[in-house]
This record gives structure tokens, C-alpha cells and sequence, in this order.
């Protein structure tokens, strides 16, 4: 492996560079976008038992606040319940777009690795290329090493950085599709615990 790094150039290390990054927002955003992180089950129930149980106080509420993305776009609605259904929403809207911005994290960066990495790749090619007709207009065509050597060079640049974009552009896909899904849940969550709190419905 090393030797294949050590073929493909100077291009490599940004390469290299970028594969390492990607692989931590990968992990990181799996870890962080877990649904029973952002979506814990049952919380708007819990809330409303609160509700009727008449526990629902400020260190109660911060405690909602704290425990996950959901509970603190529905927090922002509980600190305005009396204060009738339009400010109810408007405040857990207000706060639910702070909280989509946060779930969007780092998936710019890995957009933008999926997207440089090919032309890192390219770049490495052409540099390749570029070494061996310098080499063909030096010695002409009479040393095949020479020539295999910037021609390798070219070859592997490309495969890595193929080989870090492809997975990145995967991932960056998913996870936006994923970040969609926990907005679209926790929508539905908080226009729920509105209607159940501003007595339109008491199914919950």
C-alpha cells in the first residue's frame, strides 16, 4: 500500500487528506444522526402526561430542552403554550430551522470533498502525463520504465481519487435524504403536540 502511495505522486497526500476527513464526518454524522438521538420515542406522550399531571414547569421543560434535537423545537412551543396557537408555532418553526441548520452539519464539507477529489484525481493524471512526454522529449522512447513509471502515476491518481469521491457522494446523498426524514418526523411531532396542547384533539 505504501508503495502504491508512493507511485501515485505528490498528488496523493491531499487526496489521502480529504479521505481521512471523510471518514470522520461518515462516522460522526452516523453517530449523530441516529434516530433515537434526534427522535426519542414517546415524547410528546410524556410531555402531555406532564401536562395533565400539571408537572410541566420550567426545570422540567430545560430538562426536555436538553435531552435531544426534538425536545428542544418542542420546548420552544411549551415556553409559549399560553400564549395562544400562532406563537406556539411561530416559535417552534423559528427554532426547528436552527435545529435543521445543526442536523446539516459538516454534510457541506463532505459535498465538497465528493466534488474535489475527482479533480484532485485529474490533476495527478495530468501531471503524470505530462512527466512522461517530458521524459519521451528528454530520452526518447527508448526507456519503457520511465515511461510506466508516469503513466502509474497518472493511473493511480485517478483510482484514488475516484475511490474517495464515490463513497463521499454516496454518503452525502444519504445522509441528506436521512436529515429530510428526521425534519419531516419532527414536523409532524410538534404540530401534534400543538393541536393536544391548544385543545383541538386529545388523542395522542
Amino acid at each position: 500500500m505504501f508503495e502504491v502511495i508512493k507511485n501515485g505522486g505528490w498528488m496523493m497526500a491531499p487526496i489521502i487528506l480529504c479521505s481521512i476527513v471523510a471518514m470522520a464526518i461518515i462516522g460522526e454524522r452516523f453517530w449523530s444522526l441516529q434516530r433515537k438521538r434526534i427522535i426519542p420515542a414517546d415524547l410528546v406522550p410524556y410531555i402531555w402526561q406532564l401536562h395533565r399531571d400539571k408537572k410541566l414547569d420550567e426545570p422540567t421543560i430545560r430538562r426536555i430542552k436538553l435531552s435531544s434535537p426534538l425536545g428542544r423545537i418542542l420546548a420552544a412551543g411549551l415556553l409559549n403554550r399560553k400564549h395562544g396557537r400562532e406563537i406556539m408555532k411561530s416559535s417552534i418553526e423559528e427554532v426547528g430551522r436552527q435545529v435543521t441548520h445543526e442536523l446539516e452539519r459538516y454534510l457541506n464539507a463532505l459535498g465538497s470533498i465528493a466534488s474535489i477529489t475527482p479533480l484532485l484525481g485529474l490533476l495527478g493524471t495530468v501531471d503524470g502525463i505530462i512527466r512522461v512526454f517530458s521524459d519521451i522529449a528528454i530520452g526518447g522512447m527508448g526507456d519503457p520504465a520511465v515511461l510506466s513509471g508516469g503513466i502509474s502515476e497518472a493511473l493511480i491518481c485517478t483510482a484514488s481519487g475516484l475511490t474517495v469521491a464515490i463513497p463521499s457522494l454516496f454518503f452525502h446523498r444519504y445522509f441528506e435524504r436521512l436529515v429530510d426524514d428526521h425534519v419531516v418526523r419532527m414536523e409532524e411531532e410538534s404540530l401534534r403536540l400543538i393541536d393536544i396542547m391548544q385543545g383541538a384533539r386529545e388523542d395522542i
